[in-house]
């Protein structure tokens, strides 16, 4: 599939909704972020998105970044040092697994949505919300593209 064609079937709308709603139940934050360019390796290319979307200044380092490039059919779940520490490495290969078979079988949306809430699962089991506190949004929910 080419990439713009890929973005285009990609339902915005329900990805922030899943974001949220993740986000709602934990103290982390989730991104999704789709590159246009070719990449030879997605984790590289997600830790340089990480970086460049500044996903590192969060106050308990625990974002996750979901990273996808159509155009090299890749994709990438990372977590930053705080989310890292409580997961095993094997959590965000198992995550980025089930999203490839979505992917593979032209299920985008689901796929995002699917592995948006299996992360947000993570983050609420180690960084719940704390009763009476309130929890800033500390990085845009919107899918960012480049």
């Amino acid at each position: 599939m080419k990439p713009d064609a890929f973005v285009k079937q990609l339902d915005d709308a329900r990805i922030v909704a899943a974001i949220r709603e993740a986000e709602a139940r934990s103290r982390g934050e989730i991104r999704v972020h789709v590159s246009a360019r070719p990449v030879a390796d997605a984790r590289a290319g997600a830790e340089a998105t990480f970086a460049r979307l500044r996903m590192a200044d969060t106050a308990e380092r625990n974002g996750v970044l979901l990273f996808l490039a159509p155009a090299s059919r890749t994709f990438a779940v990372i977590g930053d040092r705080g989310i890292h520490e409580r997961v095993s490495e094997g959590f965000w290969e198992a995550v980025a697994a089930a999203a490839r078979a979505e992917l593979e079988a032209g299920r985008f949306t689901e796929a995002i949505v699917a592995a948006v809430s299996t992360v947000g699962e993570a983050l609420a089991r180690h960084f719940p919300r704390q009763s009476g506190a309130g929890d800033a949004n500390e990085l845009p929910d919107a899918v960012s593209r480049d």
